[in-house]
């Protein structure tokens, strides 16, 4: 059961590497923080390039803040003998917006799926303990359109709220992106919609 408070997840702090060799095989593990499959699939590309005369490229992710989005890719390895073993320990360690990739330099000699599954999991293991797991806060981007002459009451809230500003352009009619902690995003909405002449937007990815 993957255990967080209302909006704040455990995921891995930067990207990180593992290794495990076995009967001339070697199999390097790179793990990373990912925020959506755009990012996946753009780190999956670069290892391809960056490793491109390895055999196999197996990995798993998982994403969203209840892990509610995951795969896992064998790449040529018998069935759940790689990609499974990889997701596995991301969920062992309760994380989500995480990718490990497994690159696997064949050493001529078969592991059998056994042998498979533990190294995979293993290089995939020590990819993580080689990083540092942390705690995550669900963060909504928020457009705030304003007159110039609402500017004190805007940055009063912002500077209560202790948000992070964006983006802001400032003209007669002037306009702040903010990023705000998800459970402070409906008090936050009742305090702007009091002040005339004020309008907040949830700005969401597609």
């Amino acid at each position: 059961m993957f255990l967080a408070s209302e909006d704040t997840f455990l995921t891995l702090k930067m990207e990180s590497e593992g290794l495990y060799k076995e009967k001339g095989s070697k199999f390097l593990a790179f793990a990373y923080p990912v925020q959506n499959e755009e990012e996946v699939k753009e780190k999956l590309e670069l290892l391809r390039k960056k490793h491109h005369d390895a055999r196999h490229h197996c990995y798993a992710y998982i994403l969203g803040k209840n892990q509610e989005l995951y795969r896992a890719n064998d790449d040529g390895e018998p069935n759940h003998s790689a990609g499974d073993p990889i997701l596995g320990q991301i969920r062992s360690n309760q994380l989500t917006h995480v990718l490990i990739v497994v690159v696997r330099y064949f050493g001529g000699t078969k592991l059998g799926v056994g042998g498979l599954i533990t190294a995979y999991k293993t290089a995939a293991a020590q990819s993580i303990a080689n990083n540092e797991i942390i705690t995550a806060v669900l963060q909504e981007k928020v457009k705030i359109d304003f007159e110039y002459l609402r500017m004190n009451e805007v940055m009063k809230l912002i500077k209560d709220y202790e948000l992070q500003i964006i983006d802001q352009h400032f003209d007669n009619q002037c306009q702040i992106i903010i990023e705000v902690r998800q459970k402070l995003l409906d008090d936050l909405t009742h305090k702007i919609s009091d002040l005339e002449g004020v309008k907040m937007h949830v700005l969401r990815e597609n």
